[in-house]
């Protein structure tokens, strides 16, 4: 009996984690996808080691997307529904942090 138990459990708690999450967590999580959408991004290191070297590295990050041309507050309004069940609180645009 116990184990069967914990064989019905143990997945609801996986499903759970799945579920939606409130609408601002959301807006927070799907901003970066919009900021994605609208060009990729990317990053230079460069630095010294102890022996006098020089270290450095690169990376640039592009989504899907921007390559397929997506709208920007599209992706955000779509990403903040799909992972809350509800509408943005504000439109993309409308937000003070974006910088369209």
């Amino acid at each position: 009996m116990q184990r069967a138990l914990r064989l019905v459990l143990i997945p609801l708690v996986f499903l759970a984690a799945c579920g939606p999450v409130s609408v601002q967590q959301a807006e927070r999580e799907c901003f970066d996808r919009a900021r994605l959408a609208q060009q990729p991004r990317g990053m230079v290191k460069l630095g010294t080691g102890s022996g006098g070297g020089v270290k450095g590295g690169a990376s640039i990050s592009v989504s899907t997307d921007y390559v397929l041309g997506k709208d920007p507050s599209a992706v955000y309004e779509t990403c903040v529904m799909a992972k809350s069940g509800q509408a943005p609180t504000r439109p993309l645009y409308d937000r003070p942090d974006w910088k369209g």
